[in-house]
């Protein structure tokens, strides 16, 4: 176990690293910042305004997802109390401000998976853009020394858990928009 946790802190301070150029920093912040929820709240409001009911479905269904997503997480960071890579380390940063002193899981990145599954599920097209910006969520969160790459693969495992579970993903249906 000791080597994971080692490989995990190596992964956690190489990413980091990045954050040292003032340009990265800033883009990933800003991404984070997005992440925080403003991107997934404008989404859930452009949704219904572009397509309607199916929209304002699609928007729910986030929405319900996100309740038992919320209550997930925060039970499992006042059960783990996981300090932040950058409470442990020196050679580790923290870029950004955080909600909280604890690491796992990763919120943002839960929630990234999540909505990205969900919406991707009802509007095919949107994948690349909710994919790309799911990814760059999750990987801003060891750049900004807040999470280790074990936070982010398991918020990503939870949202994605959580969105299939909570039957939003029409496996045997046709999406809703096209």
């Amino acid at each position: 176990m000791n080597k994971l946790q080692q490989l995990d802190l190596d992964l956690c301070i190489s990413c980091n690293r990045i954050s040292t150029n003032k340009i990265m920093r800033q883009f990933f912040s800003s991404i984070s910042r997005l992440g925080d929820g403003v991107f997934w709240y404008c989404l859930m409001f452009v949704l219904p305004l572009v397509y309607g009911v199916p929209g304002l479905i699609i928007s729910f269904q986030m929405i319900s997802a996100a309740i038992p997503a919320l209550l997930i997480y925060k039970f499992l960071k006042q059960k783990t109390l996981r300090p932040r890579p950058c409470a442990v380390t020196p050679a580790i940063k923290q870029q950004t401000h955080t909600l909280d002193q604890f690491s796992f899981p990763s919120g943002h990145t839960l929630h990234a998976v999540s909505f990205t599954i969900i919406v991707s599920s009802h509007v095919p097209f949107a994948i690349w853009l909710l994919a790309s910006f799911a990814l760059l969520v999750a990987l801003s969160r060891p750049v900004l020394g807040l999470h280790y790459p074990s936070d982010v693969l398991a918020g990503a495992t939870i949202g994605a858990t959580i969105a299939i579970l909570s039957g939003y993903i029409p496996l045997f249906s046709t999406p809703l928009i096209y």
